[in-house]
């Protein structure tokens, strides 16, 4: 099984408006909700990509009793939560009918105590005894230590699991010390870690740093990856319209999907950047249009690097 983790759970709400306006009331014409938190939205593509995922993380309160009620409602995903006393968080995006652009809210996450981290922990631990992979993702709640991501990466380690970290600050500098197999930030959070602007130095300079590969997410443009097998750049063939919220997720599913089955770069890869499209091209945020990603998969274009932006 794969394994994901989302210690700053959400309940996703999406409204959709014909125009978004400053100052002014506004009728929803759609409003979606569904469980959230980067994990959780990792966990719920590899389900539908046919994997048996397991997502455990945090969750408390009435708002974390309804993103365990939708979780359930996800084929293929099994809740793993771990109870805390504070309450989940809720998120907002708020779509424009008008562009397609996106406007995000995001509530900060609840209080965790030592004990509840303690908790965790220990479902942590004896859920790796079965997995194939997994993937830490997102925020860290208050409460839980800046270090979480590097004990828990040690913790897969030492257990003989692949890990994936997708996270930002300084749980991304903690997370990475500890040497995890593949991280994927985007532009941003790459610059952000290495102080670098420049894709290629900044993915260098984290893998340096200890993750032994580096899939920079790079937007429209698709991904740059860094790792000790050979260098390469994915894009789609098109630019795609829509809305990005999640497709950094659906990016982190492919690529441990795919190396869980065994795949080679390229091909990760391409379902990488397949997802992550087709996640834009879906009408609700955190989805993806599977017909988009199944054109998509075999059109993708993956090409190496030269060797010398290996050293």
């Amino acid at each position: 099984m794969l394994l994901t983790v989302t210690l700053n759970a959400a309940l996703d709400l999406t409204y959709r408006v014909p125009r978004l306006r400053a100052h002014a009331s506004h009728r929803v014409t759609e409003a979606v909700e569904r469980p959230g938190g980067k994990g959780l939205n990792v966990a719920r593509v590899l389900a539908a990509l046919g994997h048996e995922a397991v997502a455990t993380g945090l969750a408390g309160g009435a708002t974390g009793a309804r993103v365990r009620a939708l979780l359930g409602d996800c084929a293929g995903v099994r809740d793993e939560l771990v109870a805390v006393a504070g309450t989940t968080r809720r998120t907002l995006a708020v779509v424009d009918g008008s562009t397609g652009d996106t406007t995000q809210f995001n509530e900060p996450g609840p209080h965790v105590t030592a004990a509840e981290w303690d908790a965790f922990r220990a479902r942590y631990t004896a859920l790796l005894a079965g997995a194939a992979a997994v993937a830490l993702c997102g925020s860290l709640p208050p409460g839980v230590p800046v270090g979480a991501y590097g004990e828990l990466v040690r913790a897969a380690r030492a257990a003989g699991v692949p890990v994936l970290l997708d996270t930002s600050g300084e749980p991304l500098v903690r997370g990475i010390a500890a040497r995890p197999d593949l991280v994927k930030p985007n532009a941003e959070e790459l610059a952000q870690l290495t102080g670098s602007t420049d894709p290629e130095r900044a993915a260098l300079a984290a893998r340096r740093r200890g993750a032994g590969a580096v899939v920079a997410s790079l937007g429209p443009e698709g991904v740059l990856a860094l790792t000790g097998e050979g260098a390469w750049r994915a894009a789609p063939p098109r630019r795609i319209a829509g809305n990005p919220t999640g497709a950094g997720d659906s990016a982190v599913a492919g690529l441990l999907s795919a190396l869980a089955e065994g795949l080679d770069w390229p091909r990760r890869l391409a379902r990488a950047v397949a997802l992550s499209a087709a996640t834009v091209a879906a009408p609700t945020a955190g989805e993806f249009d599977r017909g988009v990603y199944e054109t998509l998969l075999d059109t993708v274009e993956v090409g190496p690097y030269p060797a010398s932006v290996l050293t």
